[in-house]
Order: structure tokens, then sequence, then C-alpha cells
């Protein structure tokens, strides 16, 4: 990088975060400057540990990381992917990059959306059913949204298949029907061995239940279409997407087809929009004002300040339960990188583990850590002002009520005689709080969580948008599949030959 990112990063690692008691008093304005309300969201990061007086700090080490020319050059559709040459043109999808982007983006959705006419008029036939098959991000943000806003849609059933244990396909297609069954495989390449198996096996399951032409039912989502042509796929069901649209970035291509059939294509526009409204504060807020850049600082005071080595994430809705899952893949797959742009060691922490579940349940489960552990562990708390149900409004009162409790409580802790009864406090929390939740506003949430990720990295010095980490133990699967030749272990060769006798 520079000698003026190193003094930068040296002043960070200096720092000394006052308490959070001490915070608040000390600052009269603390909620004014650290509460923004964007797009349908209200983010608090009052009782975080960014001060008046440590903010500055940060500030300086996002002009020193040139973290405004790496945002422009996003948007602009810059190759912000050096190590394999690419773009990263996710924000295109929503409407907001290059205009040549974001045209071909535009092509590609209405492609999307007149197979979603024919399949709505019964051009293939009945579909009662989706069977999405994928891995990574092709299954894990498709999944998240029709979880989140499908389960009042009563369009499709939809099952979603990413493990390769036979048992999953099997207990999803336990109830379909197969000739009412649309089998959607979304891969970026079309070769990815997991996926590929799955529809596979699925392909059969049609056969021999008497489907007459299972390629009917086979729908493709890839940056890949002559793999999907030599596969079998007819070129009218092939919804293809740009390459320079990561895994992990892709649910709002057509990667999205399942979650915009599921749940009608107006949502899904919804879905967009929401997003593009988030990148649009990303681009234009000032610093101290921007929350997807605030909540990167936070990140780094935590991670490589105080030394906290994971980050908990807890839904406070129902209906995203699979938030945590898939910020894991987001955050933990960008960002979990050792080595710098300039190809040098980083030299310290980047990506915390990103953990969590849902609340109520999880104070009941993890919550004695986190009020009582050793281990300093920021917590994000995410929920909606209105309910997903028609049933007693106490119910969302007392979810709420426990929500705001605890981050009240992880700062305020509790002293006392007894040591086994002292809470200490002082614990960090972020709240996240949607009017809410509908396809707009959860657009806006992903969007904001994608731009904390590429702002985290902008901080670090690192690429957010390659995953070599895990082609390794890729490679060695199919060498043990044997598609290849490696050496292991004494201890793996011996696994090896006990379960394949050899």
């Amino acid at each position: 990088m520079n000698e003026a990112f190193d003094r930068a990063w040296a002043a960070v690692e200096e720092l000394e975060p006052a308490p959070l008691a001490d915070l608040f008093a000390a600052e009269p304005d603390r909620l004014q400057r650290l509460v923004i309300e964007e797009a349908g969201l209200r983010f608090d990061f009052a009782k975080t540990h960014l001060s008046a007086a440590n903010l500055p700090v940060f500030l300086a080490l996002a002009e020193a990381a040139g973290f405004a020319e790496r945002r422009d050059a996003l948007y602009a559709g810059a190759e912000v992917n050096p190590t394999e040459g690419r773009a990263a043109e996710h924000p295109a999808e929503r409407g907001e990059g290059a205009p040549e982007s974001v045209a071909r983006a535009r092509a590609l959705h209405q492609r999307m959306r007149t197979l979603i006419d024919a399949i709505e008029a019964e051009a293939l036939g009945p579909v009662r059913h989706i069977l999405h098959l994928g891995i990574g991000g092709s299954a894990l943000g498709p999944k998240l949204l029709v979880d989140a806003l499908g389960r009042d849609a009563g369009r499709y059933e939809v099952a979603v298949v990413s493990n390769v244990d036979g048992a999953a396909l099997a207990e999803a297609i336990a109830g379909f029907d197969p000739h009412a069954t649309l089998i959607v495989v979304a891969s970026k390449t079309f070769t990815t061995g997991e996926t590929m198996l799955n529809a596979r096996s699925a392909m059969a399951w049609l056969e021999e239940s008497g489907v007459a032409d299972p390629f009917s039912k086979l729908v493709a989502l890839t940056a890949s279409p002559d793999a999907a042509l030599d596969f079998g796929v007819d070129e009218t069901r092939i919804l293809p997407f740009v390459d320079t649209v990561g895994g992990r970035f892709s649910l709002w291509s057509s990667i999205g087809f399942s979650a915009a059939l599921a749940l009608g294509w107006d949502a899904f526009e919804s879905l967009l929009e929401g997003a593009a409204a988030m990148d649009r504060h990303f681009r234009l807020a000032t610093p101290e004002r921007n929350a997807p850049l605030l909540a990167a600082f936070a990140d780094r005071l935590y991670v490589n300040v105080t030394g906290a080595g994971s980050r908990a994430v807890f839904a406070y809705d129902e209906r995203l339960r699979l938030l945590p899952s898939y910020l894991q893949q987001l955050e933990m797959e960008s960002n979990g990188k050792g080595i710098r742009l300039d190809g040098m060691l980083v030299g310290r922490a980047t990506a915390p583990v990103t953990w969590g579940g849902v609340g109520t349940d999880a104070q009941h489960a993890v919550f004695q850590l986190l009020h009582q552990g050793t281990q300093i562990v920021p917590v994000e708390f995410v929920a909606a002002i209105e309910p997903a149900h028609g049933l007693d409004p106490a119910h969302h009162e007392q979810l709420l009520v426990n929500c705001f409790a605890q981050g009240a409580a992880l700062m305020a802790g509790r002293p006392s005689d007894d040591p086994h009864r002292t809470y200490p406090g002082d614990g960090p929390s972020t709240t996240i709080l949607l009017d809410r939740l509908d396809p707009r506003t959860l657009g806006a949430l992903l969007a904001f969580y994608e731009a904390r990720v590429f702002a985290n990295a902008a901080l670090l010095g690192i690429n957010p948008f390659d995953q070599f980490g895990v082609e390794l133990g890729k490679e060695m699967a199919k060498a043990m599949d044997g598609e290849g030749e490696m050496d292991f272990d004494p201890a793996t060769s011996a696994l090896i030959a006990r379960v394949f006798g050899e």
C-alpha cells in the first residue's frame, strides 16, 4: 500500500476506546450522530464504541486506504477484482452501475421475466413445485428470499437443495409431484460437482417417475450457457448472468429466478429497488453518516483494537432465521483473506467469524456467553416494527421488548456482591430496525451488508471478490474421487483405504 496507509493503521491500533457509559455521558448528541435512517431501515450504532474521539481516526484510515476511489471504481464497472481480472457488477443488476452494464442486466432480467410469464401461463405444463439446486451463493440467497418473503405467497412450493448428501435431495422431493415439478439448476460454471450430481439425480427421478421429457422440466441459471446446452437444457430455458457477478452477490441476477417465480415479479423488482436505494446511500452519503462505512469502522474497532474474533447476528424475526447463514458466506468468503491487493501479507486480523441465531431462542442458548463470558463479541440485533402474523399483539411486543432489553443489558451490566451474579456490561451492540419486512426493505438490508463487506475490504487493502481459499479442498476431493492425482498425509490415506477399500 503506502506509508500513509501504514500510519493510519498505526493510529487505529493505538486507540483505547472509552466505556460506553462514559461515552453516553460525554456525548449528548450521540444518538443524532450514530443513528441513521435510510430506505426503511434504522441503523443504531450508539451502543458501539465509536466516538467523537475515534471517528476521525477511522475517517483518516478510509482516506489513506482510498476508500472513496475504490467505491467509485466499483460502481463504474472498473476492474476491482484484479486477481481474476474482472469488475464486480452486482450493483448493475439493481440499476446502479455503468450504463452499459445496467442495460445488459435489464435485458437479462427481461429474459427471466419472459420465462416466468410463460410458466405462469402453464406454457411448460402445470407447475406446483420448484426444486432449486445450487450451492453457496447459488442457494443461500434464493433460499433466504423465499423463506423470508414467501410464506404467504402460496404460488408454488419451493425446496432449495445444496447439500450433496442424498438425504437432502430425497427429503425435498418426497412430497413433490414429478409431473408438476420444475427443476432449476443454478451454477455459475455449470460444472459445480455437488450441484451437477444433484441435477443428474433429480433428472433420473423425473425419468423413473414416468415424465416423458424430463428436460422439458429443466431451467438453467448460469454464466456458462454453452455448458448448460451441453448438459441438455433447451436454449429458451437458459437464463444467463455475466461472470462479473460473483456467486455470493448474485441473488439480484438470474440466480434469483426461483425466488422471483415464487414471490412474483413485482416483489423481485421491489427487492432490486430497495437494494438500489441502499446503493445510492452508500455512494452519496458523507462518510460520517454512511451506514455501511460506519459499520465497517465498528468492525475494525472490535477486530483490530479490542481483539474480538467473532461477530454475532441475531434476527428477532422468524422470517430472517436464515440471515446469519447467508452472512457467513458473504462476509467470511469475501474478507477471510491474509494477502493484500499488492501481494503483501495483511499483517492484522481481517474477517471475524460470523455466527448467530434467532431471538428469543438464542437467549436460552448462547447469551450466557455474551453476558458473562470472557470473550468480546460485538452483537447485531435485527428486527422489524410490524409483526408477521395476525395473532395477539403481545407476541410481537414481547419479541421486540426482549430484543431491546438484551442490547441494554449487554451495555449496562450489573454489579453484585455475588461474583456469580455479576454482569460486567460494556458489551457492544448494533440494532437494525426495519419499518416492516417486505421485498424493498430486505433488498436494502442485504445491499447494506454487501456494502459493509466492500468497505471493510477497502480499509484492509484486500480483494473481497475472489475466493481461492475454497479450491484446495475441492481439488483434493476430486483426487480422492479418481479425477486427479495428489499425495495425502498418512492419516487421510488410511481413511480412504478404510472407506473405499483402496
